[in-house]
């Protein structure tokens, strides 16, 4: 499978299979695509019907040669080469051990942000905090389920995780000394909103967490219009310099500042932009996901004016990296040297069996985005997965199981999508949202033209 597409001047091909990225003239591009999009392969001669269709646009002898240049990156497996994966994602192992946790130690929160999908923090369900008792024995739960692995990952999550911040420093200090009990190395990661920052939890997280997830969505207007506080009033103004204290104090690195784009600011780029004159050199700005009645939801009428923004914002990306005052996009980070293992790119995140989530009374959860659904509980961090159907299905999703990733380029950049929002939306795992889907494809031809600029500096 080959993807062509062009952006201004720039002609690319990607070979989905290969990963290989071809920057090409005018010719050669019109040469692939015509190729790709009569299902032909160019393991001959010039097929005559190609030759005819370019030759009002390109002289004889130029096709000709194109044509044989299109042959030899055939020949040499990188361009549409065959797809190995499907038989790899059809055998892959299953029953992993976990290795990473969602803890939600908050199931309570200081702002109530409009298009949250946690129910503002409540989950469903009634407000409550996580003991020190569940927060250990889910460490526990972690070490007995993690096998032979070593590094695992436990992200404290809300909710607001700080105001339950006690707990969490207990949980941090008891994780401590059963790695060194257990052989285990623990990577931990938080999520604020900012709104209790302070200099003393500021020096722990600097000193315990490994990353830090920043709550903010972009101008005052943009923030304050949807993550409002209880009473109603905007967070941006007091929330704004703690944010800057925590991206300073890490050196602006191991940590991004997550925003959420919706109908109301369909012209993110400013906001992202916005983030970048803030100082924040780590950003990643993501499109509202819920239902199509909620009046900020993005529609498939919306796409247009999206993908013209995310190609503004590519531009503005790039002058501002060669100026040396650049930022890091989460979305227009494509390694295209190593990137993801091949598990990763056929089956993304590892919900309900690499990665699991312990809701404050213990509950287990494929990921934070199911906590408080009932037919997602799949047992408790005591009782171990007394659900285990539940944790097969998850691990039997991959690219080659969605109808709709099978034969999508962008399929081994996205892992086939969130498998949440898809049950969310769909009400089937194997069934992608269709409008993220058009989004992610349009970052990913992005990413790569980004890439294919650089190259030229």
């Amino acid at each position: 499978m080959v993807h062509t597409f062009q952006i201004k001047d720039k002609y690319i091909a990607l070979d989905v299979n290969s990963g290989c990225v071809h920057v090409l003239d005018k010719l050669t591009y019109a040469i692939i695509k015509e190729l790709e999009e009569r299902q032909l392969v160019p393991d001959g001669s010039l097929p005559d019907s190609l030759r005819q269709a370019l030759s009002t646009a390109f002289p004889a002898k130029e096709i000709e040669g194109a044509y044989c240049e299109v042959k030899q990156l055939y020949d040499q497996g990188i361009l549409f080469s065959k797809d190995d994966y499907e038989g790899i994602a059809i055998n892959m192992k299953k029953h992993s051990p976990v290795k990473a946790m969602c803890l939600h130690v908050s199931h309570d929160c200081n702002l109530r942000c409009k298009y949250c999908f946690a129910d503002e923090g409540a989950y469903h369900n009634r407000r409550e905090l996580m003991s020190a008792e569940v927060g250990k024995a889910a460490m526990d739960f972690l070490i007995q389920s993690s096998g032979k692995r070593r590094n695992l990952e436990v992200d404290f999550f809300g909710g607001e995780p700080l105001m339950n911040f006690e707990v969490v420093k207990e949980v941090v200090a008891y994780a401590r000394e059963q790695e060194k009990i257990h052989d285990k190395n623990f990577r931990f990661t938080i999520t604020t909103n900012g709104v209790l920052l302070n200099d003393e939890n500021i020096a722990f997280i600097n000193k315990h967490m490994s990353n830090v997830v920043l709550s903010l969505d972009g101008t005052k207007e943009t923030n304050d219009r949807v993550r409002c506080r209880v009473d109603g009033s905007g967070s941006y103004d007091s929330i704004v310099p703690k944010l800057q204290k925590v991206a300073e104090s890490r050196n602006q690195d191991n940590y991004y500042v997550r925003g959420t784009f919706t109908k109301y600011n369909l012209h993110f780029a400013d906001d992202v932009l916005h983030l970048a004159d803030l100082g924040f050199k780590q950003t990643s700005v993501e499109p509202v996901v819920c239902a199509e009645t909620e009046d900020y939801a993005i529609t498939k009428d919306d796409l247009p004016t999206i993908f013209a923004e995310y190609e503004k914002l590519v531009e503005e990306y790039l002058n501002r990296k060669k100026n040396g005052d650049g930022f890091n996009f989460f979305h227009f980070m494509i390694d295209l040297d190593q990137g993801p293992c091949v598990i990763k790119r056929l089956s993304g995140c590892g919900a309900g069996c690499e990665y699991l989530a312990v809701a404050p009374n213990g509950d287990l959860y494929p990921c934070h985005q199911f906590v408080g659904t009932e037919d997602y509980k799949m047992g408790t961090i005591y009782d171990g997965i007394v659900r285990p159907e539940i944790r097969e299905t998850f691990e039997g999703c991959n690219v080659y199981t969605k109808p709709k990733c099978k034969d999508c380029f962008a399929k081994f950049y996205c892992s086939g999508g969130c498998m949440a929002n898809a049950c969310l939306l769909n009400g089937d795992i194997n069934q992608p949202h269709e409008i993220s889907c058009e989004m992610q494809r349009k970052r990913v031809e992005c990413s790569l033209y980004a890439k294919a600029v650089e190259a030229e500096w």
